[in-house]
């Protein structure tokens, strides 16, 4: 059994790991390939500053779905974003961190969804609805305070493991939940890891780690959540705080390793993104357009790379105490607008010299603001001053293309 990552770290802990991959061998001791395509690692070579277009388009096997790329989200015919107004949607999705499209016949509680993926494939526990998937093995990049190191690449390495854990009533994406995953075949358990929360241009947010399996055949993946500290908010409020587990089977063949690839992409290292992959079975964390927000947009704001849409409501959403104004910032990727969790931001609010708000932004959770970081400020009037500042940047780790970004994260500066 392998625990080599599960002593590294806790589920939910804000120490984030990421690893690289080759293959494996089989109990027959034949040779059992990783999934196809080149290394997603690229030895020698210093990667740009800031956001740009990873080298390698990922293709991933979704478990109930099948493999391939799964299609691309609006971006140019080559396949990456280009650059846009932080505040534009490339699918043009409304409402928080949700797919386009609406929830499919399997999240209502049909066996089967209209392209066949059932409710023992993405199955609900709890508050939860778990989605797993699989791709090469990666090289990524842990994030400890403003910190990142670059994993090595460990023997034997199968496959790069992720799972995306959402709402299954508003198709919502869940950071901040924590999730571990124990992996078994024929009843007997092969590997056990902490799964981390990690951030990727073709999935956003996500969880992922790589794993080592012993050789072809049906898995068992046992997914468990802890439950989530962030602050909830509407009709999230009272949710998401227990923990809850499933289980998944999933086929590891050579059938399935011809599904997964990692082709070169275009325009690789230059400012941009791959595009988001859209299957309809899988909601991407993309954070809402600015004008699908709440209240009054006040503009946004840019530190390190992230895109920090500021707007203010008459009162704050409902479980949230207090009187007055309350102040949200929805924090998100350049070119696809992908929600960046996990960050201590603080704001402070100044009028006519004085400051009138000083004080941390909470992670939140609301249906219509989706996450964000937000606080009751008392009152705002135009011409106030917002400085945001960034205590620690987002506690995910980052595949190839965000290893840069959201790192240096200077204060940021709006007049309101």
């Amino acid at each position: 059994m392998n625990r080599r990552r599960l002593l590294r770290a806790g589920v939910g802990s804000f120490a984030i790991g990421f690893a690289g991959c080759t293959g494996g061998s089989s109990r027959n001791g034949t040779e059992v390939r990783s999934p196809t395509g080149e290394p997603t690692a690229t030895s020698g070579q210093e990667a740009p500053e800031g956001v740009y277009v990873q080298s390698f388009r990922e293709d991933m096997y979704v478990v109930g779905a099948g493999g391939g790329r799964g299609g691309s989200e609006t971006g140019t015919a080559n396949g990456t974003s280009r650059k846009t107004d932080g505040a534009n949607t490339t699918a043009g999705t409304s409402g928080a961190t949700r797919s386009a499209g609406t929830p499919s016949p399997s999240e209502t509680g049909s066996t089967n969804s209209a392209d066949g993926v059932g409710t023992a494939a993405m199955p609900v526990a709890g508050d939860y609805r778990f989605g797993l998937m699989y791709a090469a093995p990666h090289v990524f990049w842990t994030v400890n305070g403003d910190e990142r190191s670059k994993a090595t690449i460990e023997e034997g390495d199968s496959l790069h493991l992720m799972s995306v854990v959402w709402d299954p009533e508003t198709r919502t994406v869940l950071p901040d939940t924590g999730l571990s995953v124990e992996i078994s075949r024929d009843g007997e358990l092969v590997s056990e890891e902490v799964i981390y929360p990690m951030l990727s241009q073709r999935m956003g947010f996500h969880y992922g780690a790589n794993f080592s399996l012993p050789g072809d055949g049906t898995y068992t993946a046992r997914l468990s959540v802890g439950g989530t500290n962030v602050r909830r908010a509407g009709a999230f409020e009272g949710r998401f705080a227990e923990p809850a587990s499933v289980e998944v089977e999933f086929p590891f063949t050579e059938a399935t390793r011809e599904q997964v690839s990692s082709p070169p992409a275009p325009n690789a290292g230059e400012p941009g993104a791959i595009a988001p992959m859209k299957m309809p079975a899988l909601p991407t964390a993309r954070a809402p357009a600015p004008g699908d927000l709440p209240g009054t947009v006040r503009g946004t704001a840019e530190s390190g790379d992230a895109k920090l849409v500021v707007t203010t409501l008459d009162a704050p959403p409902a479980g949230i105490e207090g009187e007055g104004q309350y102040l949200a910032v929805s924090a998100r990727t350049p070119y696809n607008v992908l929600v960046l969790p996990a960050m201590a931001l603080s704001g402070t609010l100044t009028r006519d010299d004085e400051t009138t708000f000083e004080g941390a932004l909470e992670r939140t959770f609301d249906p219509a603001l989706g996450y964000h970081y937000g606080a009751v400020i008392g009152s705002v009037e135009p011409g106030d001053g917002l400085t945001l500042s960034v205590g620690t940047p987002p506690q995910v780790a980052r595949h190839k293309g965000y290893e840069t970004a959201f790192l240096d994260m200077p204060d940021a500066e709006l007049t309101l």
